[in-house]
Formats: C-alpha cells, structure tokens, sequence
C-alpha cells in the first residue's frame, strides 16, 4: 500500500503579542512621533500613581500598592489606544491618493448612525476620479476622491439625481484629495460627524434605501441588447 502524503501544515498564525508588536513597528515606521505619543501614554498614569502612592496614602501601604497597580493598568490601556489611533492613520497614509480609498473609511470607519459603501456611485474611467455618498443624521454626504476641479462637476451631478427624488434633504461635499482645503483619509469620519443633524434615524435607513433602489433602477443596459425586443427561448 502506498503511504499517504503528509498534508502539509498551515503556517501557525502569529500570537497576539507579535501582532502587536508589527504593528507598532509599521506604525512608528510611517509615524516617526507616534513613539513619543504612545511612550508619553504608557508613562504618565504610572507617574501619577506613584506620586498619589507617595504623597496621598498618609503611609498606608496597602492604598499606595493600589494606587501603583491602577496607574500601571491606566497607562497600559492608554498606551493601546494610542497605539490603536495611531496604527489607524499610518494604515490610511499607505493608501492616501490610490483609487477606492475613501471607500476603505466609509467601509470601516463610520461612525455611528452613518450608514455609507465602499462602491462609489459614480467614477470617471479616464481620470479615476470618483465619489462616493453615504447617508446620516445630517442628510447626505457626497465625497468627492481626486482634485477639487475635477470632482465638483461629478458631485453637482449626483446632487441633481438626488434632488429629484428627495428634494427636501440636504446635501453636503466633502473633498479628498490633493487640494490644500481637502479632508485628510484619517479625519474623514470625523468632519461628517460635524454636519448639523436634520433628519431622524428611521430617515436615514429610508433615505439610504431610495437612493440605494434608485442606483440599481438607473443600471446601464449592455450595449446592442434591447429588452423589448428580446424573444423567449422555445423549449426543443
């Protein structure tokens, strides 16, 4: 009988402590201060727990323990989110100027009751410019992802197929790209979160679906095919 082949292991992912560790080396790499940062978090509770420790407990030494055990724990938490803030934005700076960026934050960085896709809504095959809409308390939020004077036209277009269907809700620009006045990748989430809110929760699932029906109803028809003029197959 011919001996079965060993199947090969897969490769052991890496522990949690390596993980951590990769990523803080990929963000230092691209975020030479964010050391300081996360060093100057990790220290400064342990710091102050050791003054209270010293100055506040009146010689109980129990209390002093306490207070050193709790700055530890405090600048372990700040130093991992720090290091969490951090890590995000070096990501976002590895992928600032490439095309679908904006749709990797509305993907994974939304902020609570936005409700946004990755797929742009409308993009220009020549220039790669895109935009890309998402849907929240303030209305809705068109990103416009290349040159301000390319993008704007592209925005006002979709503006007026909005309008048309929902008149009376807002519409906001907002611009990533090159230009000075641009919204940077790592403060997109957040410049959405400063629109006024004008319209209600249950609103923006109902906003969001009409223009989410209205995108797939307005679908380009394959070139040299006409729907009417299509005849059934015959069953042989």
């Amino acid at each position: 009988m011919a001996r079965k082949t060993a199947s090969p292991k897969a490769p052991k992912e890496p522990g949690r402590i390596k993980q951590m560790w990769q990523v803080f080396q990929m963000t230092r790499r691209y975020d030479k201060s964010s050391v300081w940062w996360m060093l100057l978090a990790l220290l400064g509770p342990i710091v102050v727990g050791v003054l209270l420790a010293i100055f506040a407990t009146g010689g109980n030494w129990l209390t002093a323990i306490l207070f050193v055990i709790a700055g530890v724990f405090a600048g372990i938490l700040a130093f991992l989110i720090v290091l969490g803030r951090k890590a995000e934005r070096a990501a976002y700076l590895q992928i600032k100027g490439q095309p679908g960026a904006v749709g990797v934050v509305l993907r994974s960085s939304l902020k609570r009751g936005w409700v946004g896709s990755e797929m742009p809504v409308a993009v220009n095959g020549k220039s790669q410019d895109a935009v890309y809409r998402a849907v929240g308390r303030p209305g809705v939020a068109l990103i416009g992802e290349g040159p301000k004077s390319r993008t704007t036209r592209m925005l006002e277009d979709e503006r007026r197929k909005i309008a048309r269907v929902l008149p009376n809700v807002p519409v906001h620009f907002v611009f990533v790209g090159p230009d000075a006045d641009s919204v940077e990748l790592h403060k997109l989430a957040g410049r959405l979160q400063r629109f006024p809110r004008t319209i209600t929760k249950a609103e923006v699932l109902a906003v969001n679906n009409r223009l989410t029906s209205l995108g797939q109803n307005s679908m380009p028809i394959p070139k040299g095919v006409d729907p009417f003029k299509v005849r059934p197959s015959r069953a042989r």
